[in-house]
């Protein structure tokens, strides 16, 4: 059970009815989380404007599907685990894609190189070092890829806290936490 109110739909006004109609547009329901960010109005337009924003990025949504998962595991978050392994198939991710990634993992190596660069912003606190950065440029990753990894980073950060700490229902197929090792 939430630890916060999770707002219905139909109940809202404003531009939190107006955000929940556009997040069940795309959607095709207003997952659990974005009620639970309805309750406060700035943080619902903060969350979907940063998807909306990201969704249109360079990185790709395989991507992005792929940062998120491996932060939602390391952050033992069932509700983004969940939600973005099935956004990352969506997204054209295979099953062993999605499960490599939620280990940090991928075979590629500019994946891989994402992944392990997000891990270490995750797990350092953001206090990286020169050569994390230059793993990234060695991959293949310019100035704008970093720093919108970087903002997954951020966004991912947020929803993990959002479900976490309120204790947000999952309304996706599970998926098994594996929790890699710090």
């Amino acid at each position: 059970m939430s630890r916060i109110t999770l707002i219905d739909p139909a109940n809202a006004t404003g531009q939190t009815s107006e955000q929940l109609a556009q997040i069940k547009g795309a959607f095709g329901l207003v997952p659990n989380m974005f009620k639970a960010a309805a309750n406060s109005p700035a943080a619902l337009t903060s969350l979907w404007g940063a998807f909306g924003a990201l969704s249109g990025g360079r990185l790709g949504a395989k991507l992005g599907e792929q940062i998120a998962v491996a932060i939602a595991d390391r952050n033992d978050c069932n509700y983004c685990l969940a939600a973005h392994t099935g956004l990352g198939r969506k997204a054209g991710a295979t099953a062993q894609e999605m499960a490599e990634a939620q280990a940090g993992r991928a075979t590629d190596p500019r994946t891989a190189a994402a992944l392990t660069f997000a891990l270490a912003v995750v797990d350092k606190r953001a206090g990286i070092e020169t050569s994390d950065v230059e793993a990234l440029r060695t991959a293949g990753f310019d100035d704008d890829e970093i720093v919108e990894i970087v903002a997954h980073i951020a966004l991912n950060l947020f929803t993990n806290y959002l479900n976490v700490a309120l204790d947000v229902p999952v309304d996706f197929p599970g998926v098994k936490l594996t929790r890699a090792a710090a």
